[in-house]
């Protein structure tokens, strides 16, 4: 049958050896913990933790981090969806790739679709978040408060952030690495005091020792839990950057997978004692009564807690969104570029930078896109701008969960080998795709009531969100058949199944540069053939 196929397509003889082939990406550019860095900061913990907090609390109370407890659950389990297809297949367009052969084109293409829109939908706005904070940190509230200094210095940051992905991914994972530190140890710092003033009595508000209840996802019962995980996995969205670096990741068979596994625990452990101490210092009601404040809360709550230093926790999420908003556009970049090799997309977006080696056309694309809607979608409303956000999840749900059927699809034939790759590479990631399919039709459903939209309006009897992602969906759709006449080729790959001796090989060199299949460009950026 046309779906038993065994993919067993080799690697170019160039994917590793020859490092100075032209239009390829730059093989071993970065290492484990650059890949690790990077996947951590596409999540923008701070950002997210800042913009989630007050709403997770104000749905499920005390139970908040119980809910970011379970949030983690799915994510880790298609985090190990994304390293087990990784091992076979290190191609920086993931999902796309991988759901295409084991899936077929057509679902493969709406994945990578799904991807890149993410970028679009989201870089405007972390840029505006991180210009927004970084004049408060600066003390010049009244530059935050205007539109127009705000919207014009956003597009500056985009434009900049998108020049540091281009000239290369090393300027990038140094760029990161500065980011995390300070984001990181800020947080730390923010939620060690909080807990300190808990215990001393000194909190200004209504504190609440902290209890192992609080880890009880249900405790606030089934309606809450559920609006609650939708916004958890929000939180988490985004450590999947550092697999699409796979090409240009030294040991790419296994320290992509691994960096976007060991991101989603750390952002746990970040999580979990930022969320306990917030609760903790300022209790459910304060949080609830300010959710509406959106990401804001932690400038509520920054000088509370640390006084004169609130500048501490600004600056915090000033870099969290700063460094989301560079590593968010590689996703989209790279599964841009993928599809153009492939014929899914026109070739100009396969061109690789003859000197830095990126994907430059893919990437100031993303970069214009993102642009131009967020200028549009700002000026219809800043509560536009947020239900753009919202749309989010749907995109999220949809791609993750894609992954994790197209895994244990791909590896079917060698779920019954051992009990490892039953639970691991089987089970483990349909479950994971079953539960964000479920928070999808929840959020359909949510999402179809206009009262539920940030903005409280009505676009064609729907609420904002759900008209932008079926908008989303329709322009896939149109540019899809297009492509399929206008270049075929790529609609007719055949499904398949892993290849045995890839596997094998997979297991066999967990640390080498890995064996498994790579499609390369020429090197007039007119997409190869494929091995």
């Amino acid at each position: 049958m046309a779906d038993d196929v065994v993919d067993n397509r080799p690697p170019p003889p160039s994917s590793h050896t020859d490092k100075d082939a032209p239009g390829e990406l730059k093989h071993n550019a970065i290492g484990f913990l650059d890949a690790l860095v990077i996947g951590i900061n596409s999540t923008s913990p701070a950002y997210s933790l800042a913009a989630v907090i007050g709403a997770v609390v104000a749905i499920v109370g005390l139970y908040a981090p119980g809910v970011v407890l379970a949030s983690f659950v799915p994510m880790l389990l298609i985090a190990s969806a994304f390293f087990y297809l990784n091992r076979v297949d290190q191609d920086c367009g993931t999902t796309f790739s991988w759901v295409t052969r084991a899936m077929g084109p057509w679902p493969g293409w709406f994945g990578g679709w799904a991807i890149m829109m993410t970028g679009v939908l989201v870089v405007g706005s972390l840029a505006d978040v991180a210009v927004g904070f970084g004049l408060l940190t600066l003390g010049l509230d009244g530059w935050a408060q205007n539109d127009v200094i705000r919207q014009v210095l956003t597009v500056l940051v985009i434009l900049v952030m998108t020049a540091i992905c281009v000239i290369g991914t090393e300027a990038s994972a140094h760029v990161q690495n500065v980011l995390i530190l300070a984001q990181v140890v800020s947080l730390l710092v923010f939620a060690v005091v909080a807990v300190y003033r808990v215990y001393s009595g000194t909190s200004p508000l209504t504190p609440v020792e902290p209890d192992i209840g609080w880890l009880n996802p249900f405790g606030a019962g089934g309606g809450s839990l559920t609006a609650g995980l939708l916004l958890g996995v929000f939180m988490y969205w985004g450590w999947e950057s550092a697999v699409n670096l796979t090409e240009e990741v030294k040991d790419s068979a296994s320290a992509p997978g691994r960096a976007g596994i060991w991101s989603t625990v750390i952002l746990l452990v970040t999580y979990l004692s930022v969320t306990i101490a917030v609760v903790a210092f300022a209790g459910p009601a304060y949080l609830a009564e300010n959710a509406s404040e959106e990401e804001f809360i932690f400038a509520l709550l920054a000088g509370k807690v640390l006084g004169g230093w609130d500048w501490v926790v600004l600056f915090a999420v000033c870099t969290s969104a700063l460094a989301s908003t560079q590593t968010t556009i590689i996703p989209s970049s790279r599964t841009g570029l993928s599809m153009a090799r492939r014929g899914a997309l026109p070739s100009v977006f396969a061109r690789i930078h003859p000197r830095f080696r990126t994907p430059h056309i893919s990437t100031w694309a993303v970069a214009a896109v993102a642009i131009v809607w967020y200028l549009v979608i700002s000026r219809i409303s800043e509560n536009a701008l947020f239900d753009s956000l919202t749309a989010l999840s749907l995109l999220i749900a949809f791609y993750y969960a894609l992954t994790g059927i197209a895994c244990a699809v791909y590896y079917r034939h060698h779920l019954t080998e051992s009990i490892r790759n039953l639970l691991l590479i089987g089970v483990g990631p349909v479950i994971g795709a079953v539960l964000l399919i479920w928070l999808l039709v929840e959020s359909v459903i949510d999402m179809a009531n206009p009262a539920n939209s940030y903005s409280g309006v009505s676009w064609f009897g729907l609420g904002p969100p759900l008209v932008i992602g079926i908008g989303i969906a329709a322009a896939g759709v149109i540019i899809m058949i297009a492509r399929w006449l206008r270049a075929p080729r790529f609609w007719h790959e055949r499904r398949g199944v892993a290849d045995p001796a890839a596997v094998q090989s997979a297991k066999s060199h967990p640390h080498g540069h890995g064996h498994g299949h790579r499609h390369r460009d020429h090197g007039d950026g007119t997409p190869g053939e494929g091995p």
